[in-house]
């Protein structure tokens, strides 16, 4: 029975850790509502007014979530900076309350200085964010100078409840943090093996619904993956651990989307193309018709099963046979003559089985220190001394960095945000006091808001969008909450605390959602001040659209950032990094000089994430330009397609020094140059439509795979799989100039690109 009640409490984690990978989302939650109550808890036993409690829940709570550096030295000290930014920007609003053309001009300033401050990091945000979030904190309480001292004592006692559950009650570190997106990752790696278990069992018209399942549930393995990596120079004792956890990730992703590839050619008539677990909505090939016979089916969901109790089962939890069995048993299907009869389809994915559960053993290894030996087989011992040969063999980043030349004046991101931002709450001023004398900040709170991690005009305008929504759907809501809770203080604080909490933990997941638990949060502090009425919140409603609109204007007529330049230089960073990846690891597998590939390949993973966040404009449900929707996510899932690849070669790649049965072939350079220098053609065009891009053909890598075509003797199943990976990218490649208009040789248009359209 206790065994029984720790899996299911371990089960209910791991979902958890799933759903809010790091719980970074609940940590930020629970420290900005831990923060706010312990400011009201220290405030009600000094006998504060509601003024002074509503002033010190709006300072802990933006002295909590202002501060985003990782490292609690750097916290601490960003964190003593912000209380004497605090205490002047409350006393400059206290001044400046009766003046209204210096009060707005000053706001203006701040505003700017503010937004500028972003070109100095995750401090110089903080600090401008605080500094912003006061001033308005003094024009929401109506601060005048004679309340000042009172003022001056609820912002000391929220930035010392603000420490106190940052370093104290909610405490976060780097290395704990890393720890739980590890934890997270192997979640999220179940559920994608789950999601194959259904992929497999699934009738053929349920195999669409499915498939997206396995598709979406691959987007948040990456994710996480990019999480992990984004934490473990801060989280990791050393730079060694730091790249063999980063090595043993990679490993398992690309495995674990090898193999639900390998599963979907199983259940189709013909070989699955990458770009159909890329691309939302691409059907099933063939129609998903079961070619997968009874007891192989049976087997595989047997081993599938087996597998993703090895993912998460506890180093502590595994000692004995039955473990041992299972991973003895996948590890086995490494080699040939363990694999059960069947098709070639069907065997292809027992292969796929035995990768994934090295990549597994791999990762456990990496995680959880050394594992029991004592029931190896053959094949784990084999799988356990190519694991070592890697890890020896991992070194340190010897590449040379690069200092990429920053843009400066007008062109610098932060100096041109900072004038637009200017320019927009100026004109929020001047409409939000034709609109309410008394109420007009809230259309510069959101032209301020509407700016934030926004870098183009259609960023601005979608967000502008969920705003407004957000907006009105809370004004209904607090409609409602003020007529029940009336003026009973502390249920309305408790009510307070709870939609803070809500706003923080879905702020990532939808920012409508956030938008709605402030404004419904707003109409109980409405209340709390005795100025709660409906026409306030119908005004509340009407300073958004007028803040958005503000914001929206600025955008489009003060150094106006188009979408489709921000995306067009996205999507050259994208191709760049592709092109170095794909070259790199072409070169090591000719035999040249090992670079840190796994860096690189991090790197076009990130410039991947970035250029997908910018096409959210373009591939909002609300665009009316659907052909333009249909192309922008068809290039986003062709460059992940190309992204899969490339990190598959690049993990190959780094194997070469430590894996016998990795020989180098100087002929792959030359293949890996036509396609960084298609690569290169479609990233000129990009920059120039007029370029004379022109993408070049040769001998098909296809040929390669057949026997008796490479003068020297095959090298088995891992050259197999490097020259697939290469015949997939060159045809993703050339897919990708069809819908970005490079003219593409005919020869290529009637054969390779077909296979990826």
């Amino acid at each position: 029975m206790r065994r029984a009640g720790r899996s299911v409490r371990a089960e209910l984690w791991d979902r958890v850790s799933a759903s809010d990978p790091g719980l970074l989302r609940l940590s930020a939650g629970l420290r900005t509502v831990t923060s706010i109550a312990l400011a009201l808890f220290v405030m009600a036993l000094m006998r504060a007014d509601v003024t002074h409690l509503v002033a010190g829940a709006m300072a802990a709570m933006v002295s909590t979530f202002a501060i985003r550096e990782k490292q609690r030295d750097r916290q601490a000290v960003t964190l003593a900076l912000g209380l004497p930014v605090a205490l002047a920007s409350v006393s400059l609003g206290a001044l400046l309350n009766a003046r209204v053309v210096a009060g707005d001009l000053f706001f203006v300033v701040l505003i700017f200085c503010a937004v500028y401050g972003r070109r100095f990091g995750e401090r110089g945000t903080a600090l401008g964010l605080i500094g912003f979030q006061v001033y308005f904190l003094s024009l929401f309480v109506r601060a005048t100078t004679s309340a000042l001292p009172g003022l001056y004592g609820a912002i000391v006692v929220a930035f010392v409840c603000s420490a106190l559950a940052r370093f104290v009650l909610v405490t976060q570190t780097p290395a704990g943090t890393l720890d739980r997106l590890r934890r997270a990752f192997r979640a999220r790696l179940a559920q994608l093996i789950a999601a194959q278990i259904e992929l497999l069992d699934a009738d053929p018209d349920d195999m669409d619904k499915v498939l997206e399942l396995v598709r979406v549930r691959t987007a948040r393995l990456h994710e996480t993956a990019l999480m992990i990596q984004g934490r473990l120079e801060d989280g990791t004792s050393d730079e060694a651990v730091a790249r063999l956890v980063q090595r043993r990730i990679a490993d398992a992703e690309i495995a674990a989307e090898r193999l639900g590839l390998m599963l979907l050619t199983a259940r189709s008539a013909k070989r699955a193309d990458t770009l159909t677990m890329h691309l939302p909505g691409a059907p099933v090939p063939s129609g998903g018709e079961v070619r997968v016979r009874d007891e192989e089916t049976a087997a595989l969901r047997r081993d599938l099963e087996a597998l993703r109790l090895l993912v998460l089962q506890p180093v502590t939890e595994s000692h004995g046979t039955g473990t041992a069995e299972l991973r003895n048993r996948l590890l086995g299907y490494r080699e040939e003559e363990n694999l059960p009869p069947g098709s070639g389809a069907v065997q292809d994915v027992f292969r796929g089985l035995g990768e994934a559960a090295r990549a597994v053993l791999g990762l456990r290894i990496a995680l959880d220190g050394p594992q029991d030996e004592s029931d190896d087989t053959p094949a784990t011992t084999r799988s356990r001394e190519e694991l070592d040969a890697e890890d020896a063999a991992i070194g340190g980043d010897e590449s040379a960095d690069q200092e990429e030349e920053k843009p400066t004046g007008l062109r610098r991101p932060t100096t041109r945000a900072a004038v637009q931002v200017a320019v927009g709450s100026a004109l929020a001023i001047v409409g939000g006091e034709l609109l309410s004398s008394h109420r007009w900040y809230w259309a510069v709170l959101t032209c301020w808001i509407v700016f934030i991690n926004t870098a183009s005009t259609g960023e601005i305008l979608v967000k502008g969008y969920r705003r407004l929504l957000g907006t009105v759907l809370g004004v209904v809501a607090g409609i409602g909450l003020a007529g029940l809770v009336g003026h009973h203080t502390w249920t309305a604080f408790a009510l307070v605390l709870l939609f803070i909490f809500a706003m923080f933990y879905t702020a990532p997941l939808s920012y409508t959602l956030m938008s709605f638990f402030v404004t419904a949060m707003l109409g109980l502090l409405y209340t709390l001040l005795s100025t709660y009425s409906l026409s306030v919140l119908v005004l509340r409603v009407e300073e958004t659209a007028l803040g958005a609109a503000c914001g929206v204007i600025a955008a489009v007529l003060v150094l106006p950032v188009d979408t489709n330049r921000r995306t067009n230089e996205l999507l050259g960073a994208v191709l760049d990094r592709l092109g170095e990846v794909t070259r790199a690891a072409a070169d090591q597998l000719s035999g040249a000089p090992p670079v840190d590939l796994l860096e690189k390949a991090r790197e076009l993973d990130q410039a991947l994430a970035d250029l997908r966040a910018s096409t959210q404009p373009l591939t909002h449900p609300i665009t009316p330009m659907r052909a333009r929707r249909d192309t922008a996510r068809y290039v986003v899932a062709l460059l992940e397609t190309c992204a899969y690849h490339a990190r598959s070669l690049a993990a190959t790649a780094e194997l070469l020094p430590s894996k016998p049965s990795i020989a180098a072939d100087p002929r792959l350079s030359g293949v890996g140059s036509r396609i960084v220098h298609n690569i290169e053609a479609i990233r000129e065009h990009v920059a120039d439509p007029q370029a004379a891009a022109e993408l070049v053909t040769g001998p098909s890598i296809a040929s390669l795979l057949q026997p008796g075509t490479l003068a020297t003797p095959r090298y088995g199943h891992v050259t197999d799989r490097v020259l697939r990976h290469l015949q997939r990218l060159d045809e993703a490649v050339m897919g990708l100039a069809r819908p970005l208009g490079v003219p593409v040789p005919r020869r290529t248009r009637e054969s390779g690109v077909k296979q990826v359209t």
